[in-house]
């Protein structure tokens, strides 16, 4: 039996129906044109006017080989062919095909060079088929960025992007297997002057259409620059509302009030390294106590005002088990984790040289990611509740509609490619810890549809509204909703998120206070989202979602995109190396050493208590074996270890054969010149044993004791 107010919200919402019907009607007819707002030079598109890249399959692409471009990448750096080659040529491309083939989708490649290529895109052709289905298209094109966008075939054509990367510093704290930059190991310190940060963020402002991005400060690990919280200030000085680190964690466990001056600086969230609950899980980054670590740096970040994303990094075999794990550590945290990022493995760094079958056995799709959910939690269904991020652009149209022309930023956008990135929604009750699903008590499809319609029309803001309040009305299915959960919660929901009726529910802008922060948290509903965003490297890359990249890379050479800098053609080793600071050894001669947690140790922490809720079971799992069982390397370290093993084996045994040989010479030798003996086909016939006529020789006379034994050295 329902609570009576569900049953008041179904009236309402069968009463919406029907009011959305005349207004639809009486909406479409002669819709207003689409404004230009002052963060464009171009206006506002009409869902109609969004283009798309060619989608479903078979379809052709442009991709990349991955033998010929670490050749050529490698001769850029070492000065013998300049860079300038990458704007102008299109190095390393072939064509590759995007097909369906035993219920699963592959791209497969073929270079005249290097042979041929293959890799799995997801296991589920269906769920493939619904994000592709979900696609609305295209933001803005990017325009007045010929400055920052010029890398050739890698540039980015289309929006501004959502997340705006720096990275302060290559150096890191950790020695992580895999790694995207190959973090202490290139030889060279890159590190960006106090002057570097200001002109990237500067720059960056200058692109239209420009948009509020999550600035966010990148490594190695961003807490070991100097600069790293006069950054963070400046970014929000500069006007962006949102800034995050993408951090491991250490420096944030360590000290309470190092996270009480990043707030105050300005942090927003932090973007923590996180692969599953319990040591054992995390073991793979090779610090002992790991998850103590990421529990305390939470504990202090959450204190402080700094919201926690966790960022898993899932890789089939080492940890996909602990996707359940870790959603169930959000949902009996609603209160401390409103946002989980699960990224899927991408094959660059120390893992570009990957062998096919470590490849194989580790690669992990979206579609993985969806059925894991559902399988390790019994939440979600794939082909209903995940949709691609981009979906969300149509709601960031709307929000454009109703701020009107006269504002300095536009909303947020994540319009990228729906192979790059998934979503799925879960409203979670603080108190409760009940979870739904958003998307069984709120028809996705329909409901983004008829914003579209309103968008469409461009009326004022007032009649925008309203259509956005019908729209969420007449989807809204009451009974479907969590226990407590209002239909005004909903909108309430959708207010705090767009600011569209002026109610304060916290500040969000660089001047905001403890109290804004905390008037925020205040809400009884967590809207929990799960992510996927998964990065390409050299074996699935696709420059079709390179052109639409959401998160740039803000360097010295241009913004680019965070797949071609990390993989593609791999800029970052170029632009690193161009601008280098120092050399490894100058550097540490001149600043020392800093200190790196690897090979198991722990890290000493004063206090690791924490106010985390965890599973006990899931934090007493073992660590996964899959990999172990199968015999295939786990990390790059142990299949160079393997290699280099194998090559010593082979060199062994070709000692032990050319010994082999030798000795049975030297036998020969022996038996020929010094027994006397003569070799026959398959061995030797002792003399003694022959007489003249083939009879059996008469035996030999009796020697003397004092005799020498023949063939003794010295005969």
């Amino acid at each position: 039996m329902h609570k009576p107010i569900k049953y008041v919200e179904k009236a309402v919402t069968m009463a919406a129906n029907g009011a959305w019907q005349i207004f639809d009607k009486l909406n479409s007819i002669n819709p207003n044109p689409s404004f230009t707002p002052k963060w464009s030079d171009k206006p506002l598109l009409k869902s109609w006017q969004k283009t798309k890249p060619p989608l479903g399959w078979p379809r052709q692409t442009d991709s990349l080989c991955p033998r010929c471009v670490p050749e050529i990448r490698q001769q850029i750096v070492d000065g013998k062919v300049p860079h300038e080659i990458l704007l102008n040529e299109k190095v390393g491309e072939i064509k590759a095909q995007i097909v369906e083939r035993d219920g699963k989708i592959w791209m497969v490649k073929d270079c005249p060079k290097h042979g041929h290529f293959e890799d799995l895109m997801a296991m589920d052709m269906a769920f493939f088929r619904h994000l592709e289905d979900c696609f609305p298209g295209r933001d803005i094109a990017a325009h007045n960025d010929a400055k920052l966008h010029n890398h050739g075939s890698s540039t980015i054509k289309h929006g501004r992007g959502s997340v705006l990367t720096v990275d302060l510093t290559n150096r890191c704290n950790m020695m992580c297997d895999p790694c995207f930059m190959d973090a202490n190991q290139v030889g060279f310190v890159h590190e960006l002057t106090w002057e570097d940060v200001t002109t990237l963020l500067d720059n960056a402002i200058t692109i239209k259409p420009r948009r509020q991005m999550s600035v966010q400060f990148s490594g190695g690990e961003p807490t070991l620059s100097p600069y790293f919280l006069d950054a963070v200030r400046y970014a929000r000085k500069v006007g962006y509302n949102s800034v995050q680190a993408a951090t491991n964690g250490i420096e944030f466990a360590k000290s309470p009030e190092f996270c009480k001056q990043a707030a105050e600086a300005g942090l927003r969230y932090a973007y923590l390294q996180f692969d599953g609950v319990g040591n054992e899980a995390n073991s793979h980054r090779a610090v002992g106590n790991l998850f103590d670590v990421k529990l305390k740096a939470i504990t202090n970040l959450h204190n402080a005002g700094v919201d926690i994303v966790p960022v898993i990094t899932i890789i089939n075999g080492i940890n996909n088990e602990q996707v359940g794990a870790v959603v169930r550590f959000a949902l009996d945290n609603p209160k401390i984790i409103s946002f989980l990022s699960f990224q899927p493995v991408s094959f660059t760094g120390r893992d570009e040289a990957i062998t096919d079958d470590r490849r194989m056995a580790q690669r992990y799709t979206l579609s993985h990611l969806a059925h894991d959910v559902k399988n390790q939690t019994g939440l979600g269904e794939p082909a209903r509740d995940w949709f691609p991020i981009s979906f969300m652009g149509t709601f960031s149209d709307w929000g454009d509609l109703v701020k009107g022309p006269d504002r300095d930023w536009g909303q947020l956008s994540c319009g990228c490619h729906p192979n790059c990135g998934v979503g799925f929604a879960v409203m979670v009750d603080k108190e409760t810890k009940e979870a739904v699903p958003v998307t069984a008590f709120l028809n996705g499809d329909q409901f983004a549809n008829d914003v579209k319609k309103v968008n469409d029309a461009a009326r004022s803001k007032f009649l925008s509204v309203v259509g956005m309040a019908l729209a969420t009305a007449r989807n809204y299915d009451p009974f479907q909703a969590p226990t407590h959960f209002k239909l005004m919660d909903l909108l309430q929901k959708f207010d705090k998120t767009f600011g569209a009726t002026g109610k304060n529910y916290g500040k969000v802008t660089g001047d905001r206070t403890i109290a804004d922060i905390e008037k925020r948290r205040a809400d009884r509903w967590n809207f929990l989202f799960i992510a996927g965003m998964w990065f390409q490297d050299l074996f699935n890359y696709d420059f079709r979602r390179t052109e639409q990249c959401i998160i740039p890379y803000a360097t010295q050479e241009g913004e680019i995109s965070f797949c071609a800098y990390n993989t593609g053609v791999g800029w970052r080793n170029i632009i690193e190396k161009m601008h280098m600071t120092a050399t490894l050894t100058k550097w540490y001669a001149e600043k020392g050493r800093h200190e790196i947690i690897a090979g198991g140790k722990n890290l000493s922490m004063e206090d690791a208590t924490h106010k985390l809720i965890l599973n006990s079971e899931d934090v007493e799992r073992g660590r996964q074996t899959d990999l172990d069982d199968l015999g295939i390397a786990k990390t790059a370290r142990e299949e160079k270890t393997r290699e280099r093993d194998a090559k010593l084996r082979v060199q062994q045994d070709a000692k032990d054969r050319e010994q082999a040989a030798k000795d049975r010479e030297m036998e020969r030798l022996y038996r020929t010149h010094v027994l006397g003996e003569k070799p026959v086909e398959n061995g030797f016939v002792p003399l003694s044993s022959l007489t003249p006529n083939g009879g059996i020789a008469p035996a030999a006379p009796a020697r003397k004791k004092e005799q020498e034994e023949v063939g003794s050295f010295g005969d």
